[in-house]
């Protein structure tokens, strides 16, 4: 079993006024991780680290998250070359989220659709009945040349 990156939050109180980072993971080892744009501040993308994912953020200035449907360490961009720049790393009051403020390289795709971001539809109810409706944006690549049969 490997080490720990970080120390055990330990205490909920003490987690809402240290200055030591101790995230809390879940059950499976995870830890929710909100991604928005450094400079506009939209929303890009939710995504789950491990410990090793946000020891490599914090190392190397880009977004690493962990693939529950792979189970691997998955660098962002590293596929399609449209990687995150961190500029800031936030967690909340009891350490059990991850924010990132990122800047995004290449095609500015964040989601593996090809959009910007990953919240490109809007919830709509209407008659009674519920849909989702696509924002009047176009992808800015083929997911099909990036990734093949693989998304």
């Amino acid at each position: 079993m490997n080490k720990p990156l970080f120390q055990s939050p330990g205490d909920k109180k003490k987690l809402e006024s240290t200055v030591e980072l101790t995230p809390r993971f879940d059950s499976n080892g995870l830890i929710t991780a909100v991604v928005t744009d450094y400079e506009s501040g939209e929303l890009l993308m939710v995504a789950h680290m491990n410990d090793e994912a946000l020891a490599r953020t914090i190392e190397t200035g880009q977004s690493h998250f962990w693939s529950r449907s792979r189970q691997e360490l998955w660098h962002k961009g590293s596929t399609s070359g449209t990687t995150q720049q961190v500029h800031e790393i936030r967690t909340d009051c009891d350490q059990d989220a991850i924010w990132l403020k990122v800047s995004v390289s290449g095609a500015n795709a964040t989601c593996h659709t090809g959009m910007p971001g990953c919240f490109y539809r809007r919830i709509e109810i209407a008659g009674g009945k519920t849909r989702l409706v696509r924002d009047a944006i176009d992808p800015l690549f083929d997911p099909a040349e990036i990734y093949g049969n693989k998304t």
